[in-house]
């Protein structure tokens, strides 16, 4: 195994940019806790993957991956806060695939039925540039358990195994892709509902324009050029504004 002895080798920049893993609340994440403690999203436990579900997902996902590390791609959140302990980080680029903003999310993370928020997934288009993660073969295992519970609560990702290209090397990386027969994957989503959601939607895990604005403070910091999230990101700002403006004009 390669192991690195330092995982930002590559990528000293990303140093202070990423999350501890021992420190992530992702780490011992269990939704069915996270309920308990919010009784107002009680009625998301009927929609919820049981664990039999997830195992079965993770064991089906791994079953032919090689005696080796294993390459994890991150596309949002995962590339500021992965929970995930990893020998290495590079910038990489999947094939065949795209970053949209086509998740509207009403489980209470970003986001309620109310007032739903918005994230990425993964679809298919023309490349989508993110980072890959190195986890040792030794501690697959323990953490794509982590991985799963943390990507698998309820019906809207499909885990797969996708092409990346970092520094010329074709790997073989795994990742979590939309699934357009879920509730929450909305392909049609228009640019103003896009907007309404980025600017409204808000949850336990913060709100839905933070999530977007750590998806460019990561890219910046990467030298990565995202029209689509800055233009996006942009526009969402200047409702948020126009809205403030509006609101103290009339009182």
């Amino acid at each position: 195994m390669n192991q690195l002895q330092d995982p930002f080798q590559y990528h000293p920049e990303l140093r202070d940019k990423i999350t501890e893993p021992l420190s992530s609340f992702f780490r011992n994440f269990r939704a069915e806790t996270i309920l308990e403690k919010h009784p107002e999203l009680e009625w998301v436990g009927e929609f919820l993957h049981t664990d039999d579900e997830r195992e079965k997902s993770r064991l089906d996902a791994l079953k032919h991956h090689p005696e080796e590390d294993l390459w994890v791609f991150a596309y949002g959140s995962l590339m500021w806060d992965p929970a995930l302990k990893f020998s290495e980080v590079r910038r990489a680029k999947v094939l065949g695939y795209e970053r949209r903003f086509i998740l509207k999310e009403i489980y209470g993370g970003r986001g309620n039925k109310e007032a739903p928020g918005l994230m990425a997934a993964l679809d298919r288009g023309d490349g989508c540039e993110g980072l890959i993660f190195r986890i040792p073969k030794d501690f697959i295992e323990f953490e794509t358990e982590i991985l799963w519970r943390r990507e698998l609560v309820v019906p809207t990702y499909t885990p797969a195994f996708v092409t990346a290209v970092a520094d010329d090397q074709h790997l073989k990386v795994l990742t979590f892709v939309a699934d357009h027969q879920t509730v929450q994957i909305c392909g049609d989503i228009s640019r103003e509902e896009q907007i309404n959601c980025l600017v409204n939607g808000r949850g336990i895990l913060g709100t839905s324009l933070e999530y977007l604005e750590n998806v460019v403070s990561q890219f910046e910091v990467l030298g990565i050029k995202d029209e689509e999230c800055s233009t996006l990101l942009a526009e969402a700002k200047a409702h948020r504004l126009s809205l403030a403006t509006s609101d103290e004009g009339g009182v």
